[in-house]
C-alpha cells in the first residue's frame, strides 16, 4: 500500500481559547505569584528583624548624615525636644537605643521614627502644638514604634520590595538603595493600623508616666478634627497617621480601662 500524505486539519496547532482570555490567565497568573512573593517576603522580614540586635542597627545608620539629607534646624527647639525625649525615654525602662531628636525646616507638621534612634520633628509641628503634653503623646508615639521596631520593619520591606520589583521589571538595575535614600523615603509612608495603635498605647502610657494624667495629650488631633481650616494639616499628618476622630476614641477607650485620669495640668512648651 502507498502512503498517500495528507494536509494536516485546519486549526491544529491552534488553542480553542480565546487570545484575551490567555493572557488575562497568564497576567493574572503573574500577579498572583508577585503577590504571594511579596507576602512571604514581608513576614520574612518580621522574623529577621527579631534578630537584629539594636546596637548593630544603630551602629549602621550612625553613618547616614541626617543633617544634611532632611536640612536640620539648629535652634534652642531642638534642644527642647531632645529633653523632652530624654524624660520620656526614662520610663521605658530597657530601651536599648540612645534617642536624638532633629528638627527638621518642614512646611508638614509631622513626626517620624528612623532606624537607630533617631526621632524627626517638623518645624511646622512644634508650630501647630500648644503645650508640651500634646508634644509629648507625639513623641511617645514615635518611641512605640521603636519599642515595636516598627521602623525597622518598614525598612526591610521597603529595601526587599524594591529590589524584587527592581528584578522583575529591570528598572533600577537592581541596586540596593542608599540608606540616607531609604531613610527619606520612609518618613513619607504611614505604618499600618494595628502598629499605629499599639503606638499610639504605648506613647499614651509614657505620657501618664510623665505627668500623673493624660490630660492634653490629645488635644492637637482634636484641634485637626474640628478645625475646618487646617485641611492642609491634616491632609499632611494623616497621610501617615489614622484618622484623627477614630484616633481620639480609642485612646480615651484605652486610658479609662487602664484607670487613668482623663484631666489634668497642661504643661507650658
Amino acid at each position: 500500500m502507498d502512503f498517500v500524505p495528507k494536509a494536516p486539519r485546519e486549526g491544529i496547532n491552534v488553542s480553542k481559547t480565546h487570545p484575551l482570555k490567555e493572557a488575562a490567565t497568564l497576567i493574572l497568573g503573574i500577579c498572583g505569584v508577585l503577590v504571594l512573593l511579596f507576602v512571604v517576603l514581608a513576614v520574612s522580614i518580621d522574623v529577621a528583624v527579631r534578630f537584629i540586635p539594636p546596637d548593630m542597627e544603630s551602629k549602621v545608620f550612625s553613618s547616614v548624615d541626617l543633617d544634611d539629607v532632611f536640612e536640620a534646624v539648629a535652634d534652642e527647639r531642638t534642644e527642647k525636644v531632645q529633653d523632652l525625649v530624654d524624660r520620656l525615654a526614662r520610663h521605658w525602662e530597657d530601651a536599648p537605643y540612645t534617642f536624638r531628636a532633629v528638627v527638621i525646616g518642614s512646611d508638614d507638621p509631622n513626626a517620624a521614627a528612623l532606624p537607630g534612634g533617631t526621632i524627626l520633628v517638623t518645624a511646622a509641628l512644634l508650630d501647630d502644638v500648644e503645650t508640651e503634653n500634646e508634644l509629648a503623646f507625639v513623641l511617645g508615639h514615635e518611641l512605640g514604634h521603636f519599642k515595636n521596631r516598627d521602623h525597622l520593619r518598614r525598612l526591610g520591606r521597603e529595601t526587599v520590595y524594591a529590589l524584587a520589583f527592581a528584578a522583575v521589571s529591570g528598572v533600577g538595575g537592581g541596586s540596593i538603595p542608599d540608606l540616607a535614600t531609604i531613610s527619606k523615603e520612609l518618613t513619607s509612608r504611614g505604618f499600618d493600623r494595628g502598629q499605629e495603635r499599639a503606638a499610639d498605647h504605648f506613647g499614651l502610657e509614657i505620657v501618664y508616666k510623665e505627668y500623673g494624667h493624660v490630660g492634653s495629650a490629645w488635644d492637637f488631633f482634636e484641634r485637626l478634627a474640628t478645625q475646618a481650616l487646617v485641611a492642609k494639616v491634616l491632609v499632611a499628618y494623616l497621610s501617615t497617621h489614622p484618622a484623627s476622630d477614630r484616633r481620639i476614641d480609642d485612646l480615651k477607650d484605652f486610658a479609662l480601662k487602664q484607670g487613668w485620669a482623663l484631666e489634668g495640668p497642661a504643661e507650658e512648651l
